[in-house]
């Protein structure tokens, strides 16, 4: 992560465009490359609050802060663009965009119909053996996570990590770089991640039910890759998206999700 200086201070004017201020700072040093790793910081700072939706992204106060040159920091802010969370302004620059409700059900809903692409593709191209024993090994590790008597936090951050690796698992099943690629940029978008609701809902009565519905469609859908059954393996993905908006609604309803990252970029329903 970039080493950043001191805490900026954010000051939101009336039409809702704010200017990020910060005193001029040491240079950091930066390890392999400063683009990513700012991208990485600026991600943080949006998903975090600390830039609110809606704020104007002020370049040489991010280059003060972070102690890098702007071409760095003009790469990161370009690619954050791309990925959903920054949009261009007319008078130039970028701000901090902000979605609706519908906006990240239809990112949920795009996933599926990409996973569930993958996953047609893996069932009739046929999957390389090593790959479908990973996935088998990795759902076998969720199940044994499910047996146990509690859900605590470390058990929760393990299941996250297990999933998240199941779903990549996808696209190397599929053999598709370019399918990848745009999996990897829906999936950045707040919410849109396979386990973007497990450790909020980590302690709601029916959070163990919800995770064996969800692992039941994983072991249904290794089964229809296996099987060959493209049009089966398609559609089980795309019923787990649908799942996936479910816990959405339920989590924005809850009074925990205002500690649930990126939050702050959802426009309520007035």
């Amino acid at each position: 992560m970039v080493k950043a200086g001191p805490r900026s201070s954010i000051v939101a004017d009336r039409g809702g465009v704010s200017a990020l201020t910060a005193a001029a700072q040491p240079a950091a040093t930066l390890p392999d490359s400063a683009q990513v790793r700012a991208q990485l910081q600026l991600r943080e700072w949006i998903l975090s609050g600390e830039l609110p939706g809606g704020i104007r992204i002020a370049e040489l106060a991010i280059v003060e802060r972070l102690g890098v040159s702007r071409t760095p920091i003009r790469a990161a802010l370009m690619r954050l663009e791309q990925e959903g969370l920054l949009e261009a302004i007319p008078s130039g620059g970028y701000a901090v965009k902000t979605f609706s409700e519908r906006d990240i059900s239809e990112s949920i809903e795009l996933r599926g119909t990409i996973e569930g692409l993958m996953a047609r593709l893996a069932a009739e191209r046929g999957a390389a053996p090593v790959v479908l024993g990973e996935a088998r090994h990795c759902l076998g590790e969720i199940d044994v996570f499910l047996a146990a008597a509690a859900l605590g936090d470390d058990a929760l951050s393990h299941y996250v990590a297990l999933n998240e690796k199941f779903h990549a698992l996808l696209g190397e099943m599929a053999g598709s770089a370019v399918i990848a690629r745009q999996l990897e940029r829906v999936a950045a978008l707040p919410f849109a991640s396979p386990s973007a609701f497990v450790i909020e809902q980590a302690n709601s009565p029916q959070a163990r039910d919800m995770l064996v519905v969800a692992q039941h469609q994983h072991w249904q859908v290794l089964d229809a890759i296996e099987q060959h059954e493209g049009a089966r393996a398609e559609g089980l993905m795309r019923e787990h998206s649908r799942l996936a908006q479910r816990n959405l609604r339920n989590a924005l309803r809850s009074h925990r999700a205002q500690g649930l990252a990126g939050v702050q970029l959802i426009r309520r329903r007035s």
